[in-house]
């Protein structure tokens, strides 16, 4: 079985696939600048943490996204059918 991938731009479909992976908002700490949020991220329950990952809200998040021009790529499942977090911000 092939691994899916999609990618959107809308905000109510990534809102809705984060939510469901129980991801919440967030950018890496000290990556701001003035009021703009910093490097986007979704942080999952047991993610990898390798980033100081401060949450923020949705509205801040979609707002850095439209300003970078950024796609939401995902995938709904891995090769072997189980339910997959795995995501990327891309350019459109």
């Amino acid at each position: 079985m092939a691994s899916q991938s999609t990618t959107t731009t809308d905000h109510d479909e990534i809102r809705r696939w984060v939510e469901e992976h129980d991801g919440t908002p967030a950018s890496v700490r000290g990556t701001e600048s003035g009021d703009a949020a910093g490097v986007l991220r979704i942080d999952f329950p047991g993610g990898a943490g390798e980033d100081q990952l401060e949450h923020i809200s949705w509205e801040e998040w979609f707002e850095k996204f439209e300003d970078e021009n950024l796609a939401f790529l995902y995938q709904e499942q891995k090769a072997s059918g189980e339910d997959s977090t795995f995501f990327k911000l891309v350019s459109r």
